[in-house]
């Protein structure tokens, strides 16, 4: 039988978990503060803002909640940026992607301070990671980590597999699984759009992570048998539906299963990892700003 593995669920434990953290900060007088800014009139990126804030206030994480014209000139979201940087009650920054396009979002991510970047985008925390010692992960590769732990799931000595070099999730994915430490030790191919013989690399794979937002673009014939498979990508295709679309991931799910030990679904896999983990890096934002040490799960 094929393990479907639940997000959901992992994500719930994981912020059930972090309670006892965040509390002990509240008392401590540290209440961690994500302050999320949003430069868009995307409904979407409205969607993914209020989400994120209902999960800090439901764990008791403050927020602060900037909302600007998307016809505002670049300057005035990096002055939004430098005021947060500035307030020692924020702990954490998170803008919105995309930005208009006349924001240039490399300098956004550059204009944000290291310490309170818990997307862990800054060319700062990028160069940690790389060099083995991260000060806050990225979200969705920390939370594919988490998802292949609460599996049972030990990369050591695996060969993995990673398809997508987005700056977001493939890249920082496959240095995380070859870092030496827990949760990595992998041997780690990294597959993109130049690719040859993508098949070939993706069946020598104990576990594939595919992260390319391509649907479908990877089904049971490039699957190996017994593999762990986890599928990054949401994408919105037409379907008779109520909605008129449903979303799908890179991965032809039905055709892979059949051949993978374990695999995410989507929706319900890394999604709400994503969301939960970036609840963590806030957490321990926090806890490395007010020099008050907790324990997180």
């Amino acid at each position: 039988m094929t393990s479907i593995i639940d997000g959901e669920a992992v994500a719930a434990d994981i912020r059930d978990d972090l309670q006892g953290a965040v509390d002990d900060l509240a008392d401590a007088g540290a209440r961690p503060t994500l302050a999320t800014v949003l430069m868009s009139e995307d409904p979407a990126s409205e969607t993914y803002v209020s989400m994120k804030q209902r999960d800090c206030e439901e764990l008791g994480i403050g927020t602060r909640d900037v909302e600007l014209d998307a016809d505002a000139p670049a300057s005035d979201l990096l002055e939004v940026v430098d005021d947060l940087n500035a307030d020692p009650d924020v702990n954490g920054i998170l803008v919105q992607s995309p930005v208009p396009d006349h924001v240039d979002y490399r300098d956004v991510v550059e204009a944000i301070d290291p310490e309170k970047d818990v997307d862990a985008f800054h060319p700062e925390n990028v160069g940690r990671l790389v060099a083995g010692y991260p000060r806050y992960k990225p979200c969705t590769p920390h939370g594919i980590q988490k998802l292949l732990a609460a599996e049972g799931v030990d990369p050591e000595g695996m060969d993995a597999t990673v398809v997508g070099r987005s700056r977001i999730v493939g890249r920082p994915m496959a240095n995380l699984l070859s870092l030496k430490e827990d949760g990595g030790n992998a041997t780690v191919t990294l597959c993109h759009s130049r690719t040859e013989n993508l098949a070939e690399k993706t069946r020598s794979a104990d576990i594939l992570v595919v992260a390319a937002d391509v649907p479908g673009l990877v089904d049971g014939d490039m699957v190996g048998e017994g593999a762990v498979v986890v599928d990054v990508g949401i994408n919105r295709v037409d379907a008779d539906t109520e909605k008129g679309y449903e979303l799908v991931g890179d991965v032809d799910f039905e055709s892979a299963k059949e051949k993978a030990s374990a695999i995410t679904p989507v929706p319900g896999g890394v999604g709400p990892m994503t969301r939960a983990m970036l609840l963590w890096n806030t957490t321990k934002a926090a806890s490395r700003q007010h020099g008050v040490d907790v324990t997180l799960p």
